[in-house]
């Protein structure tokens, strides 16, 4: 038998807010201005992996003459540069879910590849900042996804069963990793279609943050969905 529904774990980039371009710009532009071109092929393997083990297979790709530290420094400007000038976009049904859970009094986390200051950047830039009970960067623990280090972390710090948290994730390394915490988790691919290891480790394969909310209630027990 399942735990009942207790918590929500929201991935952060490309699933709440649609930070992944303007990340792919900066990686492709800084990598392309030090003379290692990134095709869209080889960055879409970086989604939804914490930087570290994405730095691993740019040094694996271009040999250790790949300038890493100077590619450290350049892309995080172009990426703020790029935010401050575009905005982060939240996505579509993410404050229906958040006020949904609100009203329901279910905790509400963050569970984001990214590090700290990149996620507290983000959200605040999002309108998002405050709405969270716990937010889990990728520093924080260690392995990044697919590992469920991650997950796991958020689920002790919320104080709940994995098996009673469901996770919404965009990618399949986000996937991974929320299943392998055990716990029951939306897929809401962002772009690119599903891989098929991807839909397997999903509770749900969903096409909106609305379809989630909408499941989500019928997850609930019968005194608190609708």
């Amino acid at each position: 038998m399942q735990t009942d529904l207790g918590a929500l774990v929201f991935d952060m980039d490309g699933l709440m807010i649609d930070t992944e371009p303007i990340y792919k710009v900066a990686w492709q532009a800084a990598s392309a201005e030090l003379g290692y071109p990134i095709d869209d092929a080889f960055y879409a393997t970086f989604v939804g992996r914490p930087t570290p083990a994405c730095e691993e297979d740019l040094l694996a790709a271009f040999g250790a003459a790949f300038p890493l530290e100077r590619f450290r420094v350049r892309w995080p400007s172009l990426w703020r540069a790029e935010a401050v000038a575009s905005g982060i976009q939240r996505k579509p049904g993410v404050l229906e879910c958040l006020d949904f859970a609100k009203a329901r009094g279910l905790p509400v986390a963050v569970a984001t590849s990214s590090d700290a200051d990149y996620a507290a950047f983000s959200l605040r830039h999002a309108g998002l900042d405050g709405r969270f009970d716990i937010v889990v960067t990728g520093e924080q623990v260690a392995r990044g996804k697919p590992a469920p280090d991650i997950y796991l972390e958020a689920s002790r710090r919320l104080q709940m069963d994995p098996a009673a948290c469901v996770a919404l994730e965009d990618s399949e390394a986000g996937v991974l990793a929320a299943s392998r915490a055990g716990m029951r988790t939306l897929l809401i691919p962002d772009g690119a279609p599903p891989t098929e290891t991807a839909v397997r480790a999903a509770f749900r394969v969903l096409d909106s943050l609305h379809e989630a909310r909408d499941l989500i209630s019928r997850l609930l027990p019968g005194r608190l969905g609708e």
